[in-house]
């Protein structure tokens, strides 16, 4: 696939993503077993990933650094989850999301090499 419509398809499910984590925090943290406190972390990673989101539609002939700027988020995402893993009731979630992270983290940097290769 042309990684440029990759990022395409990436910014498009970076906006859908942030969108759930700005609207449903709660219902997200529940589903995670996290406190209520962690909402507002939750929802400022949803921002995140709406401004990645919009900034690679923006920028349809360069993407690479916002397709990066996903990679980089990814790396918070699974710091985040690492840490939620400990003493936690909903292990499973966790860990299915966790699993979720790991994967679009895979394609987001292969995109992002294929943009910064200019294999794109």
């Amino acid at each position: 696939m042309n990684a440029k419509k990759l990022a395409r398809g990436l910014g498009w499910f970076s906006i859908g993503l942030g969108l759930t984590e700005l609207i449903a925090p709660r219902a997200l943290a529940r589903f995670l077993g996290l406190s209520e406190e962690r909402t507002g972390l939750l929802r400022f990673f949803g921002l995140r990933e709406i401004a990645a989101g919009v900034g690679i539609l923006m920028s349809p002939a360069r993407p690479t650094p916002w397709v990066w700027a996903r990679v980089g988020g990814d790396v918070l995402d699974i710091v985040g989850l690492g840490r939620a893993l400990k003493n936690n009731p909903k292990k499973g979630s966790v860990g299915f999301t966790l699993s979720n992270v790991l994967a679009a983290t895979a394609v987001d940097a292969v995109c992002a090499r294929r943009l910064s290769s200019n294999l794109g």
